[in-house]
């Protein structure tokens, strides 16, 4: 991994001290034992990550701030100004316009980033024990995706952001399914209007033709540059919808559910969507114990709410 200029050479990091640095970098804030269930799951004890931690911060690559919880207190890591250089000049991920600072990794948004990466992990775990493919680096958060032409307005933005956009293979038998998930967490902070409207961006989006640009001008009428919807250079199959619920008791998040199915049944533009875009929802918890491929997620559109796995298909179906 290149260093910045300035920075000696003899700052050498070990092979799992270099593989943390660009996880923290695009997941922006993980705890030590986000950090350890990610990279060494095969380990009792964090006490190797921690040290490699330590290491990237005694070299103010990486920095803490402390999470609070339950009485309980625990570190979160997040990558310096310096650290991102290094990742930047790496080339190994993305590179993000957003850098976390002290403030915000210490107050805003700090449980919501933490539940968007406990979600990410809870698909990594389901793959290792699925013998299926995701990894440390295959969700991403904050993508922007354009769902209009021309410049944002109140209260027509131009892009769709999701909280992460997760990549999955997905083997059974002789079948694998690349499978893309547009992931939104909700910490009982949004009501249940807002979640619906989350579910019409995506579904603007489906149907968004960006204007060509012939000549340095538009050209009235609608299409990419071959011919297709916007979604279709960047994924070969539209990602499924997930809402993950959290930060509330059972009772309650199954109250959000069936609030978020009676207001998506009532709005006609989502109906007319619903024949193309695949939406589900399901809790944290049960992403966290029992995992994505059991019937965990309940369709968000359509009168049959019985249970199903994240790929939106009913378990007898999918055995079929």
């Amino acid at each position: 991994m290149p260093y910045p200029a300035g920075m000696p050479p003899a700052h050498s990091l070990s092979r799992l001290a270099e593989e943390l640095l660009p996880v923290l970098y695009q997941h922006r804030l993980m705890t030590t034992s986000q950090l350890h269930q990610l990279m060494q799951p095969h380990t009792a004890h964090a006490v190797y990550v921690r040290r490699q931690l330590n290491r990237l911060r005694e070299l103010q690559l990486v920095e803490t701030t402390l999470r609070r919880r339950g009485g309980r207190g625990e570190l979160a890591w997040y990558c310096t100004g310096l650290g991102a250089e290094v990742v930047e000049a790496s080339g190994e991920v993305r590179p993000r316009s957003h850098r976390l600072t002290e403030q915000t990794a210490a107050f805003q948004l700090q449980e919501h980033t933490l539940a968007v990466n406990a979600t990410g992990l809870a698909f990594v775990a389901a793959a290792r024990a699925a013998g299926h493919e995701c990894g440390p680096l295959d969700w991403e958060p904050e993508l922007a995706h354009r769902l209009r032409d021309g410049d944002s307005r109140i209260g027509d933005e131009a892009f769709l952001v999701p909280d992460a956009v997760l990549s999955y293979i997905h083997r059974q038998h002789s079948t694998r399914t690349i499978a893309n998930f547009f992931l939104e967490i909700d910490r009982a902070t949004m009501t249940p209007d807002r979640l619906v409207d989350k579910l019409r961006a995506y579904a603007r989006y489906q149907s968004y033709h960006p204007t060509p640009i012939v000549t340095g001008r538009p050209r009235t009428g609608s299409g990419t540059p071959g011919g297709g919807a916007a979604w279709r250079n960047r994924y070969p199959v539209f990602p499924r919808v997930l809402f993950v619920l959290a930060g509330a008791p059972p009772a309650a998040l199954d109250r959000r559910i069936a609030d978020l199915r009676a207001l998506a049944a009532a709005d006609s533009r989502l109906q007319r969507a619903a024949q193309r875009l695949t939406a589900g929802v399901t809790t944290l918890h049960q992403l966290q114990t029992a995992g994505p491929w059991e019937p965990i997620v309940v369709p968000v559109f359509g009168e049959d709410a019985t249970l199903t796995t994240a790929l939106l298909h009913a378990p007898a179906a999918e055995a079929a």
